[in-house]
């Protein structure tokens, strides 16, 4: 089939990848080039330990709490705060118990296929130097937050993940020496992978896409239009383009693709900020993750990058770069050692949808379309099983996990 991907992120690549290598006639559009936005900065983890949904039962009742902090861990802007309304009411409902539950068996059954498809991608193109496979470690403080997050190690062991419980800060320092004595307690998980840069990652996809033949077209999609067999673009050259398939992966800004297709999808974006530093600032032996405080520390190529938190701010107002700033503070408080000098800050759109659950499904339109975005801070997490998804979606196969979760039109 001719098959168009909309979006060169982690996800559009990774389909059509996929789509190429089942022997298709692929092109992938995009307005910038390969990993030019969220794909590009992001902390660059397989988080297939974090099957837990953010919309967890309770999670309101923190949730004043957090949104009254313009730095803390999760943040609405006031110039934001009435557009995002109707997404929290259904965040609210997503955290009930019963939908809760069934978010985290989808969750779950997402990460377990995309921990697969990674190996099975890893091994068939030869992306095994492009990955650190150095585990990850959690860090609590004091024994009373540390027992909090029990029922949550308790539910992931559930799920299949392996960890190891960590009571004495010796232990701690085994796994990551220099760690502030307020870190009292932690869980390491061994199968937690990263990549060695998630923009070098993206541009390898890429590269063996277009060496299998694919193309790549930098022009930007105004719109995708169904057909009696297929569906056309809306680019800016003024001759349409036709296609068999047409597959938008276009992360954040697919809502405005989506929505004259009749699908409105309640999808919104995490802003992430982070910070890269130089070689040197830190001698990082496992992916860090201060749980408490929403941001990680993670080796980017030869440097660290600190990020994380969540701010729900659309994709017009302008950057908050002191939540970077603020950021790096604590990072230089928990790790004592971490030199903070030379650092480059960024920001990036993550597309967030209320029940933490990507849209993988064909559009009401037209079954020729096929929606892939929507994966919060799991895009990369998720990329190597969407796009095998994607491709059966495409071929209309059946899939390898129940999809319903994953439907458009769920809301």
């Amino acid at each position: 089939m001719k098959i168009a991907v909309v979006g060169a992120g982690v996800i559009g690549v990774s389909a059509a990848l996929a789509l190429k290598t089942r022997g298709h006639d692929v092109t992938i559009f995009d307005r910038e080039g390969v990993a030019s936005a969220t794909s590009r900065g992001n902390a660059g983890a397989f988080a297939f330990t974090d099957v837990i949904p953010l919309a967890t039962p309770g999670i309101m009742r923190k949730a004043p709490k957090w949104l009254m902090d313009p730095l803390g861990p999760l943040s609405v802007p006031p110039a934001y705060a009435l557009k995002i309304a109707p997404w929290l009411l259904r965040f609210w409902r997503a955290s009930r118990a019963d939908r809760y539950e069934a978010s985290l068996a989808a969750q779950s059954a997402l990460m377990a296929q995309s921990s697969a498809a990674l190996e099975r991608l890893a091994r068939e193109h030869a992306m095994e130097p492009f990955l650190r496979r150095e585990g990850q470690l959690q860090l609590y403080e004091g024994v009373q937050q540390f027992e909090a997050s029990l029922p949550e190690w308790r539910e992931r062991e559930a799920h299949g993940v392996r960890y190891q419980l960590l009571k004495r800060p010796e232990e701690i320092a085994e796994i990551q020496p220099g760690i502030a004595a307020r870190f009292t307690h932690g869980a390491f998980t061994p199968d937690w992978l990263n990549v060695v840069d998630p923009k070098l990652w993206v541009d390898e996809l890429a590269a063996r896409f277009v060496a299998a033949g694919g193309d790549m077209c930098l022009q930007a999609v105004h719109a995708v239009r169904p057909g009696d067999a297929g569906a056309s673009l809306v680019v800016d050259d003024p001759m349409r383009q036709t296609f068999d398939r047409v597959v938008i992966a276009c992360g954040a800004w697919s809502k405005k693709l989506t929505a004259p297709l009749g699908d409105a999808v309640p999808l919104e974006t995490e802003r992430g900020y982070n910070t890269t530093l130089p070689a040197g600032a830190f001698d990082l032996k496992t992916h860090v993750t201060f749980g408490g405080h929403a941001f990680v520390v993670t080796r980017i190529g030869e440097g660290v990058r600190v990020g994380g938190a969540v701010e729900l701010g659309g994709l017009d107002l302008p950057p908050n770069m002191k939540r970077a700033d603020h950021l790096l503070a604590k990072a230089k408080a928990f790790l004592p050692g971490l030199k903070t000098e030379g650092g480059v800050q960024w920001m990036g759109f993550r597309p967030s949808m209320p029940d933490s659950l990507p849209v993988i499904s064909r559009s009401s339109a037209s079954p020729a379309i096929v929606y892939a975005f929507g994966h919060g801070h799991l895009g990369l997490t998720q990329s190597a099983g969407t796009a095998e998804l994607v491709a059966d979606l495409a071929e209309g196969k059946p899939s390898a996990i129940e999809m319903t979760p994953f439907s458009a039109s769920r809301f």
